[in-house]
């Protein structure tokens, strides 16, 4: 694909134009699910840039990656040809997650988001991933949605909590548990 012009003017009249060629409000419900896919894609690259474990850097860019085919996914109504999250892309990333799963100890506590500043922007990533779901479900119940999109982005989020604890552990990062009486927090390595 090449990209001749940024600046096209068409959108200044509160329209855009999905996959196919339909114009729709920027404030649609499938505008609203596929930015807030591409909000996620964004955050992930902050994650990469704060990260400094290679392993971790490329799980992260394939996400990345597959996050272009669900944005196209969701961005076309059904009937336009695009590539689409399909069950073997949820299978991937649950197949990936095992051995990350695999470095932590059980979790027994609720855990404050944080860490280091590479663990915390995968917590915000893992937050937005979740926004991406309810809008992406929001959608479903008007219009007809790739059911797959919608697990794919459930597994992601718990995929991105699971690299979050992953990535503090390897740098060292101690985890921060909820303290619901309000007292003093209580940290865990």
């Amino acid at each position: 694909m090449r990209i001749n012009r940024v600046v096209t003017r068409t959108g200044d009249g509160g329209k855009t134009a999905l996959i196919g060629g339909e114009r729709v409000s920027k404030g649609s419900l499938r505008v609203d699910s596929y930015g807030e896919v591409d909000e996620l894609n964004s955050s992930l690259g902050l994650a990469v840039a704060l990260i400094h474990d290679k392993p971790a850097m490329d799980l992260i860019h394939a996400i990345q990656h597959r996050l272009f085919t669900l944005g196209a996914d969701l961005a076309a109504p059904e009937g336009v040809a695009v590539p689409r999250i399909t069950a073997e892309h949820v299978q991937e990333l649950e197949e990936s997650m095992e051995p990350l799963m695999d470095e932590l100890p059980p979790l027994e506590e609720f855990i404050l988001p944080g860490g280091g500043p590479g663990g915390a922007a995968l917590h915000m990533a893992r937050a937005i991933a979740r926004r991406a779901e309810r809008a992406t479900v929001a959608l479903a119940s008007h219009e007809p949605v790739n059911e797959h999109a919608i697990i794919y982005l459930n597994r992601l989020s718990d995929f991105l909590f699971v690299l979050a604890r992953v990535v503090n552990k390897r740098q060292q990062q101690a985890e921060t548990l909820a303290d619901f009486s309000q007292k003093k927090a209580r940290r865990s390595s």
